[in-house]
């Protein structure tokens, strides 16, 4: 199988770590940014399949960060999930509105949220559990 690889935008370090923990169970490969300037420049240096991008980061925020993926042609096809705790009306048009692919609340729902992701890569399937 081939590797996929998702870049995970979040400056909450449990957070990131949750996130990071779960998709590597699932046998994906998980690259880690703590702003939106980090995230961007490992979006230009290495292969990415799918962006992970928390929406409110500290100097730029995640919209911002998508609307620069969304206008790089490198990066432009790569789909873009919000992951937030903004979940009042209107937002998830609004982050959706700046580019994003999808929209993921938090806290996450350890549950499904592989699956969630996954949802964006229809041709993985989940590493078998333990």
């Amino acid at each position: 199988m081939n590797e996929k690889t998702i870049l995970v935008v979040e400056d909450n370090a449990l957070n990131r770590e949750l996130v990071a923990d779960l998709l590597t169970l699932a046998g994906l490969r998980v690259l880690m940014a703590v702003d939106a300037e980090m995230g961007l420049d490992l979006a230009a240096r290495e292969t990415v399949d799918l962006v992970l991008m928390d929406v409110s980061l500290p100097r730029m925020d995640g919209l911002a960060a998508t609307q620069l993926l969304k206008s790089n042609p490198a990066t432009a096809r790569v789909p873009v999930i919000a992951l937030t705790a903004h979940a009042m009306k209107g937002d998830r048009e609004r982050i959706l509105a700046a580019g994003c692919d999808g929209y993921l609340t938090k806290p996450i729902d350890t549950r499904n949220f592989v699956q969630s992701v996954l949802h964006y890569l229809p041709c993985v399937s989940p590493a078998p559990s333990a």
